[in-house]
């Protein structure tokens, strides 16, 4: 099916693919933006205020900054103790244990301790629980906190004791061991196995002490004052002092408090919508005014949203997790992509959409936006034909300069001494033009993944050293010629129109690719024989149209892009072989003829490259047959074909205006002049 000949279904296809991918587009985007309102000023102590007057709106107590607070914190805390419980049921469980042992052991005939012994080691147990046993882990958490005393409750009493004075069940068997060991033999004692017997009775209570630390810490105040409705906090051109700073940073956080809000986060989220909605529609209207053959190829459009989309995303996380700063993305890499594969103006304007919405997320937001439009704009200017790796090295290292040289201009209006520049700043655009680098890279997977052409592509298959050309230049010569001389022609032409140069060229290059399959049948490789004259008129003809089908199966053979291909199928529209079909005319007056077999498939150009193209092709290949090349000669030759092709319409589907066409036509006299220009005879020596 012919692109030009898509049918409504398609074109509702189309619409609602429209649709579909920019409400995608709005919603990604919002999704991904932080709900939290940002507080817009930017300030640094010993720097003056860089706006207007600042007056509170609300009441707002005057925060400590993080220093202080921690430093009353850490005071306060080295009075806690913290609470533990007895556990006075662990005593009375391991005598009874004891004695069900020596119970067990008298009963299997075991020797087990006497009764003064048993008498002994029931009083030392007792007083061991009732002194306190503490586990070695808890006892060393402790000390590792300084911790000297701690708040023991028992029967809902709290006393404060001394650590020191606790044991551990180590230190609890060699007391019940050696205690009294004149008395009783420490030997003998440590044969009952009585280390089963010891266990901790004192136990951290986690609950009590986390809610003593919380009451505690919750009765140092957060704040120093208060600010209240109608102050003024700070002037243009103030220098911003130690109290200062902490009002305006108590502002800041008091506005991110009101922002946490159910009401407010639907206003904001409502309020993302319509602002990303309106700049998503003020660029889809720009496609559809200026450029409309963008806006109505599926993967254009798609890789147009899929950068709308990823700047944004990454900027919100990046912003959302407190990660590096924004200014080491890559921005400017975006229009650089849009140059290259589309134009400039499509470029900018993508780029000053973009900013705009991720500019949404960041808390200084104006000096984003002033850095990375003279980022935008130098990476289009400066990479207006990529034609060569050196060129984007050259692009990336001017937007570096031209973005650090602007936020040292503004840098400059609002500080009183240059040793308080932002060094950091530097680095970060230092590194976001590094990044710039990788697009090379990744114009080649975005060229395989859209199916765009890059001018780096172009140049490289406009080397006659590619298979392709020089079998062309072998097999069918004069062919080859000839495109050389269309390549000529069409390249000027374009420079003079606007249109892409290289492309134009690339185009020429290949568009008669397909005569290489029967280069004998075409008069430019001929060389006295002429294999039509054994051929009807239908049969010679349709080896003629051939060449455009066997064209596009070389290119795709060849892997030629799709914009090469398009010129190999337009070069002659829908136009027919004249010649064999007036010579048909002529021999068969009274036949009824097919026109159809003598039309090529086409289409008409769409382009201005491919219009270009066709003007060139067929004013080249009629000069070849002129009788004289007079300047008379020549201007009456293009004139006669192109005001011929611009009658048969087959512009329509250009956009080419009448202008353009004039300025054309004068391209290919000045050239088509110089190519045959005559050259004088040189005087012989006269003999004496």
């Amino acid at each position: 099916m012919s692109r030009y000949n898509t049918p409504h279904r398609m074109s509702r296809a189309m619409m609602l693919y429209k649709i579909g991918i920019t409400v995608a587009t709005i919603a990604l985007i919002v999704y991904f933006l932080p709900r939290e309102r940002k507080y817009t000023y930017q300030f640094e102590t010993g720097k003056p205020w860089r706006y207007g007057q600042l007056i509170a709106t609300f009441d707002f107590p005057i925060y400590k900054n993080e220093a202080t607070v921690k430093n009353e914190q850490d005071s306060a805390l080295k009075q806690f103790h913290p609470y533990y419980k007895r556990e006075n049921n662990v005593a009375q469980d391991k005598t009874k244990e004891l004695e069900i042992h020596w119970g067990a052991e008298i009963k299997a005939g075991k020797t087990s301790p006497n009764a003064r012994y048993q008498s002994y080691i029931r009083q030392t147990l007792r007083q061991l629980y009732r002194q306190g046993i503490i586990s070695s882990e808890d006892l060393k958490k402790l000390e590792e906190d300084n911790i000297k005393k701690i708040r023991l409750v028992e029967n809902n009493i709290a006393t404060i004791v001394d650590i020191n004075e606790l044991l551990t069940v180590k230190q609890a068997y060699e007391r019940l061991v050696t205690g009294d060991s004149t008395e009783y033999s420490p030997s003998i004692l440590r044969g009952y196995n009585l280390h089963e017997f010891l266990t901790p009775n004192i136990i951290y209570d986690k609950q009590k002490s986390e809610a003593a630390i919380n009451e505690l810490l919750a009765a140092i105040p957060w704040s120093s004052g208060m600010v209240v409705t109608g102050t003024k906090i700070i002037d243009r051109g103030e220098i911003v002092d130690e109290r200062t700073y902490n009002i305006l940073e108590s502002l800041c956080k008091e506005t991110d408090k009101r922002s946490e809000t159910t009401t407010q986060k639907r206003l904001t989220l409502g309020g993302q919508i319509l602002f990303t909605t309106i700049l998503i529609a003020c660029f889809i209207f720009y496609l559809d005014l200026f450029r409309l053959d963008y806006y109505n190829r599926r993967r254009t459009i798609l890789l147009l949203m899929g950068l709308l989309v990823f700047y944004p995303v990454i900027t919100s996380l990046m912003v959302s997790h407190n990660l590096l700063n924004v200014y080491i993305i890559p921005f400017a890499m975006a229009p650089m992509i849009v140059r290259v594969f589309m134009d400039s103006r499509t470029a900018f304007m993508l780029h000053i959409v973009m900013i705009l919405i991720c500019s949404m997320t960041l808390r200084y937001p104006y000096e984003f936006i002033l850095v990375q439009f003279i980022a935008g704009l130098t990476a289009v200017y400066s990479l207006r034909e990529l034609s060569e790796r050196s060129q984007l090295l050259k692009a990336a290292l001017l937007v570096t300069l031209a973005s650090m040289l602007l936020y040292f201009a503004y840098e400059l209006m609002h500080t009183d001494d240059l040793t308080k520049l932002d060094t950091n700043m530097y680095i970060y655009l230092t590194i976001g033009g590094i990044l710039l680098l990788f697009t090379y890279p990744l114009l080649f997977m975005l060229e395989k993944t859209f199916g765009f052409t890059s001018n780096v592509t172009l140049v490289e298959l406009s080397n006659i050293n590619t298979p392709l050309l020089r079998r062309m230049s072998e097999v069918a010569p004069g062919t080859f010629q000839h495109s050389l001389q269309v390549a000529n022609l069409a390249t000027e032409a374009a420079r003079t129109v606007g249109a892409r140069s290289q492309l134009v060229r690339t185009g020429a290059l290949y568009h008669d690719i397909g005569k290489i399959e029967n280069p004998a049948f075409f008069t430019e490789n001929q060389s006295g024989v002429n294999p039509h004259q054994s051929l009807t008129e239908q049969e010679s003809a349709q080896i003629i149209i051939g060449h455009v089908t066997d064209g596009l199966k070389l290119a795709e053979k060849y892997a030629l892009p799709g914009v090469i291909k398009d010129f190999i199928a337009t070069h002659h529209g829908v136009g027919m072989v004249k010649y064999f079909y007036i010579s048909y005319l002529n021999n068969h007056p009274d036949e009824e003829i097919d026109k159809q077999q003598f039309t090529y498939p086409g289409p008409n150009p769409s382009t201005l490259e491919e219009a270009i193209l066709m003007m060139a092709d067929a004013v080249e290949a009629a000069s070849r047959s002129l009788p004289e090349y007079t300047e008379e000669a020549i201007a009456e030759l293009i004139e006669k074909i192109i005001d011929g092709q611009t009658a048969d319409g087959v512009f329509r589907q250009c956009p080419i205006t009448f202008k353009d066409i004039e300025s054309i036509k004068g391209v290919f006299k000045e050239k088509l002049k110089t190519v045959y220009h005559t050259r004088i005879s040189y005087p012989e020596i006269k003999k004496k």
